[in-house]
């Protein structure tokens, strides 16, 4: 054991009862900031995060069956709170089309002023093995609550008739490809950011509003 990481053990204490949650918390913080500034999860190890926190490798054990549960607890956090604030953006009408358009809004100013829990959410590189969140979990249910506001307008003649799931994946990687654009690349010359969101929704719900050409067709 290094002087450093025998220095570092001895600045945290036993827990005592009642501090597990304490502990928790701590391995959840130092877990994000490690895949912040590696920018990979399969570059954080569980030595990393103990001697982050200043406990042994077992500790962690005790409230994290694996590494990929930490990762996971870590982005199922920030997926609740991105789900909850462009949830609440599209409940603020009745209208499915501005609801919509709201959303994308909602969707890239939450990336923009939360850059950082944005990145370990969709810019974060990682193994298949290690990223079941946006397949599971909340991110899932973010992404089924795209495609149900896609359906409401479906459902109410607002737009064609496509298949809400691939409707719903054009409009994320829109809203995604403008989001991490503009915090990969700030020096860019960016037009103004509202009139930019605005032509981007815009955009996508003109595809969704206007018919299609001839040799095109809708879902049956």
């Amino acid at each position: 054991m290094t002087a450093a990481r025998a220095g570092a053990l001895r600045t945290r204490q036993r827990a005592r009862r009642g501090e597990g949650e304490k502990l928790r918390d701590d391995l959840l913080e130092a877990t994000e900031r490690l895949m912040i500034e590696t920018g990979r999860a399969d570059a954080v190890s569980i030595r990393a995060i103990a001697d982050a926190v200043g406990v042994t490798s077992p500790s962690i054990y005790l409230h994290f069956p694996d590494k990929e549960s930490l990762i996971l607890a870590v982005s199922e956090r920030h997926f609740e709170t991105f789900d909850s604030v462009i949830e609440d953006a599209g409940r603020s009408t009745d209208d499915p089309v501005e609801s919509l358009r709201r959303r994308g809004r909602a969707y890239v100013r939450f990336g923009l002023e939360n850059p950082e829990p944005y990145r370990i959410l969709f810019m974060t590189r990682t193994d298949d093995a290690e990223r079941p969140d946006a397949l599971t979990g909340a991110g899932a249910r973010a992404f089924q609550h795209l495609v149900d506001a896609v359906q409401r307008g479906i459902d109410s003649g607002a737009f064609r008739r496509v298949d809400p799931v691939l409707a719903a994946t054009g409009i994320w990687m829109a809203v995604h490809g403008v989001t991490s654009a503009r915090i990969s690349m700030p020096r860019f010359p960016w037009p103004d950011l509202e009139e930019l969101i605005d032509h981007l929704t815009d955009t996508q719900i003109r595809g969704l509003t206007e018919p299609l050409h001839k040799d095109q067709g809708d879902i049956a």
